[in-house]
């Protein structure tokens, strides 16, 4: 069992993309008829259908999504090895990196901290293209053709591959407008009785905040239940809200890191802090990982550290 030419591969993923034969067919300057039988002949050769045909469009079977995400990473990487042979190099060096690199993060993680890290290394890149995807909800790293995700806390698909960027704490914070309109806590127990900004995590919305005491790594967890008039999906949105004032926020100190240095927000408990929280970069295999996504990964987690 086994792809004989590239060109079937590509007319998979031509497809997927398209929807239909007739789309695949015009990019790859055949014609519909040579596509299908190219098809049909893959199909009988695995033993396996990839596509389900309707009279309007071509869907992937479950074995047809399997094969185009990895079909995809290996003609990235085939690409990649034919530039290196091309240019006289056994290695690929950092300044001839090229290709597209595709990139997920959550919103307010992306533009406190990750923007300026992914401008200087497209500055240092410059072949180097970049589409990122900006949302706080979870993607499907195959569905969604992402070469690398990065994600705060644990991992629950064991299947992927992650490496651990850095880890950070998270902390209440308020708006000095907001803690002199309001007072503000002494204890994070308190914290029931004010306006809190919550918002998603990994799709859920979080209602109860954890702190445990700075100074005392074995003291026992305090989980404070916590409400307001505001909640979002969006941690930017939500981080945008307290500095405008109207409450408090639980996040990450990578996300608030600025704001905490300006003054725009204050952390309410310097000798509380609350989860403690890895930062992943997340790949679908680390077996076919284009050198431009390890060399970007390496330098995320140099930029975060």
């Amino acid at each position: 069992m086994k792809i004989e030419n590239t060109d079937e591969l590509r007319l998979l993923l031509e497809c997927a993309r398209g929807g239909s034969l007739t789309a695949a067919s015009k990019v790859m300057n055949i014609t519909p008829a040579a596509a299908s039988a190219m098809l049909k002949k893959l199909e009988a050769r695995l033993g396996v259908r990839l596509m389900e045909r309707s009279t309007r469009a071509l869907r992937l079977t479950a074995a047809g999504e399997q094969l185009r995400d990895y079909g995809q990473r290996a003609l990235e990487l085939l690409d990649e090895g034919l530039t290196v042979i091309s240019e006289g190099h056994s290695v690929a060096p950092q300044a001839k990196l090229r290709g597209r690199i595709r990139i997920s993060a959550s919103s307010d993680l992306t533009r406190r901290q990750l923007l300026p890290l992914l401008d200087s290394f497209m500055d240092r890149h410059p072949a180097v293209e970049l589409h990122l995807s900006v949302s706080d909800s979870m993607l499907d790293i195959y569905k969604d053709e992402v070469d690398v995700a990065i994600r705060y806390g644990l991992l629950a698909d064991s299947n992927l591959v992650a490496r651990k960027l850095t880890e950070v704490k998270r902390l209440a914070v308020a708006s000095p407008g907001y803690l002199k309109q309001h007072g503000r806590p002494g204890h994070p127990s308190e914290l029931a009785n004010h306006e809190c900004l919550t918002f998603k995590i990994r799709n859920r919305a979080e209602r109860q905040w954890r702190f445990r005491q700075r100074m005392e790594p074995g003291s026992t967890e305090l989980s404070v239940p916590v409400h307001g008039r505001r909640s979002t999906d969006d941690g930017g949105i939500a981080h945008g809200w307290a500095l405008d004032g109207l409450g408090v926020i639980y996040k990450s100190e990578l996300d608030v890191r600025d704001s905490l240095k300006s003054g725009a927000l204050v952390n309410l408990f310097p000798d509380w802090v609350g989860d403690r929280l890895p930062v992943h970069a997340v790949m679908p295999s680390q077996r076919f990982m284009p050198q431009r996504v390890r060399a970007l990964i390496d330098h995320l987690a140099l930029g975060l550290a």
